[in-house]
């Protein structure tokens, strides 16, 4: 994630956060460590309500991926969170 927000820092963005989504801390965790991510959201309904607050907080402007997201992802989370969500890839292309 620091490589991450280097490379966007290069290209004039302003990073106000991180987010990781964890799974297996929790005892409820562990158990859904062998099921695959949201094929919808890609994080947990709680996590995309954390990263909404933040974006709220801070009046980000985008919400940018670390992990490659598909359209549906891409549009959900656009429409979950108020704001573009991009993966890196996506931003890295425009060069």
């Amino acid at each position: 994630m620091a490589s991450a927000a280097e490379q966007l820092a290069a290209r004039g963005a302003h990073v106000v956060g991180q987010f990781v989504q964890r799974r297996g801390v929790s005892h409820g965790g562990v158990h859904k460590m062998s099921l695959p991510f949201s094929s919808r959201t890609l994080l947990s309904y709680g996590k995309v309500r954390e990263v909404a607050e933040a974006c709220e907080q801070t009046d980000a402007r985008a919400v940018i991926f670390v992990a490659a997201l598909t359209e549906r992802q891409r549009h959900t989370l656009t429409a979950m969170l108020g704001r573009p969500a991009l993966s890196l890839s996506d931003v890295l292309a425009d060069d």
